[in-house]
């Protein structure tokens, strides 16, 4: 082979630098421009048919609440990155925008109601049908109950004096959505206090606008995520009365919720999605973090609220207001990971959530429980990308766990038994 041949095989296969290097020694004479220019271009047709794979975009919705964190961290930490993703944090109006954006693929994600795929499915919050899936979890813990400060001598957690209050007169109490996890810690509040409902009218309210809606007097409690409890604390119009971690221990909470599309055709890319969320999650739960998470989230950008009001509660540290003493709590406020055991979304718990549909009286009639938590809950999904994470799984997923506010076991193979109680 002479050496111009050598010369044109070697351009056609994008000339390394060892071969470059090679005709260099072999070259001599008047032939040494033709090699430097030959190698010259070999290393420029390389570096124009070798390219990068293009970040792959994805958009994600989030509400302006605490627990928007872990979506909000992996992208701020670069996580999200680090696996090629192009993501975008977009903000949602309401959780009905965030239902709507979804199902009509304006976002291929989003922080939301881990409740709101049931209350769609189900009819309560949606249409019917599942166009809305559950990848994950979020988070649990960390929502609460809050009332104007007229109703101080309510206390905390006591359930026979929140329902003489609430008799007094016939209050306007607030939730987020429909069949959403808010709404259904608020009517399972009422019952447990054993209220005249009838008595009592449930209106929804975005998160953000739940202080202002209680400054104005439009109702006397509401239930939502912080930090809009604390919000109500700080400002002087509210105490706590009760957080969610002390109705139900380690309850599921947020989800990130992914459309059937994006679940179907890009499950490569949603898997990628949820590792950088638990990679961001267990950032999280590392409490040395939360003071910079806290200030990252409070920005105008997020959920646009001082990082105090936020830090506090995301550490445990609960000033309920009203003059009540205030509440610690440790490892049992919001948390993100608990080793895996806050990300596995269990079918055990939707089961649980609609039962309670039926019981409230939102559903006359029970609903397919196994074949809907079957479609909703992408398990196999969440198997594969913990296995790949070394995360193990809980084995927990139909098991019965316990309710502590009224002191009730549930069976997720006997829901008929949740619907019959009072």
């Amino acid at each position: 082979m002479d050496r111009r041949t050598f010369l044109r095989l070697g351009g056609a296969a994008a000339m390394t630098p060892a071969m470059a290097a090679l005709l260099a020694a072999c070259s001599g004479g008047d032939d040494d421009e033709d090699v430097s220019a030959a190698v010259q271009e070999g290393t420029a047709g390389s570096a124009s048919t070798v390219t990068s794979v293009p970040p792959r975009p994805v958009k994600l919705g989030f509400i302006a609440l605490t627990d928007c964190a872990s979506l909000v961290m992996a992208k701020q930490l670069g996580y999200f990155a680090e696996r090629n993703l192009d993501v975008t944090i977009e903000k949602q109006a309401s959780w009905p925008a965030t239902r709507d954006n979804l199902i009509n693929g304006q976002i291929d994600g989003a922080h939301c109601l881990f409740g709101m795929p049931f209350s769609v499915a189900t009819g309560i919050g949606g249409s019917g049908g599942t166009p809305l899936k559950i990848a994950m979890m979020i988070n649990n813990n960390g929502q609460a109950i809050t009332l104007k400060k007229e109703f101080a001598d309510v206390g905390y957690g006591d359930l026979a004096a929140a329902k003489a209050a609430l008799e007094r007169k016939e209050p306007t109490l607030a939730m987020t959505f429909p069949g959403g996890t808010h709404d259904t810690w608020l009517r399972y509040w009422l019952h447990a206090t054993k209220v005249d409902r009838s008595k009592v009218k449930i209106i929804p309210v975005p998160p953000p606008n739940m202080v202002e809606n209680m400054k104005a007097g439009n109702m006397e409690g509401f239930c939502v995520g912080e930090p809009w409890n604390a919000v109500a604390v700080q400002q002087g119009i509210g105490f706590t009365h009760l957080t969610t971690q002390d109705l139900w221990l380690n309850h599921p909470e947020k989800a990130l919720v992914v459309n059937e599309k994006f679940a179907a055709e890009k499950a490569d890319v949603l898997a990628d999605v949820m590792k950088a969320v638990l990679k961001a999650s267990k950032w999280l739960d590392d409490l040395t973090n939360r003071a910079q998470a806290a200030t990252t989230i409070g920005d105008p950008a997020f959920v646009n609220a001082p990082a105090a009001d936020i830090q506090g509660r995301l550490l445990g540290q609960y000033d309920l207001g009203a003059g009540l003493p205030p509440k610690t709590y440790q490892g049992n406020q919001m948390v993100f990971y608990r080793d895996g055991a806050v990300n596995f979304p269990r079918r055990a718990h939707g089961i649980w959530y609609m039962a309670q549909y039926q019981r409230f009286g939102l559903l006359k009639e029970a609903p397919p429980y196994q074949q809907l938590v079957d479609d909703i809950i992408l398990s196999d999904l969440y198997e594969k990308v913990a296995a790949d994470e070394g995360i193990a799984i809980p084995a927990d997923d139909m098991a019965p766990f316990p309710v502590q506010l009224d002191n009730v076991t549930f069976d997720p193979a006997k829901p008929a038994e949740e619907v019959a109680r009072p």
